[in-house]
């Protein structure tokens, strides 16, 4: 009898991931068709590096090991940079995206991530320590998620603001 052991051998080969690869959410979906249900899968995935690099991505398949490797690949096309302060956010911010809300709060050193399963995901995954969430409206993770990305992709420091404004950070920090 054969043995499959080439998986094994793969994992070998494969380079350590610098990425933090987390799965928010899985979904069995079906499609009731002619000769019966169809059941496929879709995966919602975020990908950080733990040092203010974050993604998402959502896969699709007809299994759950391929929609979860699809949904990982998406979420690495989509990563962008996020504005630490130390291990926290700068400043208070809602992210908005669908009936998604999600209000992210800086916290003292010590404080931990205060954050449900979806909004943790992405704060843990871009290194942030110190937070407080709420998820304001939709509990649904894909909306939560994209809403704490666009939330995180808004923040600013003092530097940043006064590059913009034409003045120095001590100015606008009064």
């Amino acid at each position: 009898m054969a043995y499959n052991n080439d998986r094994r051998d793969r994992r070998k080969d494969e380079a350590p991931s610098e990425f933090v690869e987390k799965v928010v959410s899985l979904n069995r979906v079906s499609k009731t068709v002619k000769g019966g249900r169809v059941a496929k899968f879709s995966a919602l995935c975020v990908v950080g590096d733990g040092k203010g690099r974050v993604g998402f991505g959502m896969g699709k398949a007809n299994e759950v090991s391929e929609a979860i490797r699809k949904g990982l690949e998406d979420a690495k096309k989509n990563i962008c940079t996020i504005t630490l302060q130390g291990t926290t956010i700068p400043h208070e911010v809602i992210g908005e995206f669908g009936a998604g809300r999600v209000l992210l709060k800086p916290a003292p050193e010590g404080t931990g991530v205060i954050a449900g399963g979806a909004v943790r995901a992405v704060v843990e995954a871009a290194g942030i320590k110190n937070i407080r969430t709420k998820c304001l409206r939709t509990n649904n993770p894909a909306n939560v998620v994209a809403a704490t990305m666009e939330g995180l992709k808004s923040l600013r420091n003092a530097a940043q603001v006064a590059a913009v404004r034409g003045k120095t950070p001590e100015e606008i920090q009064g």
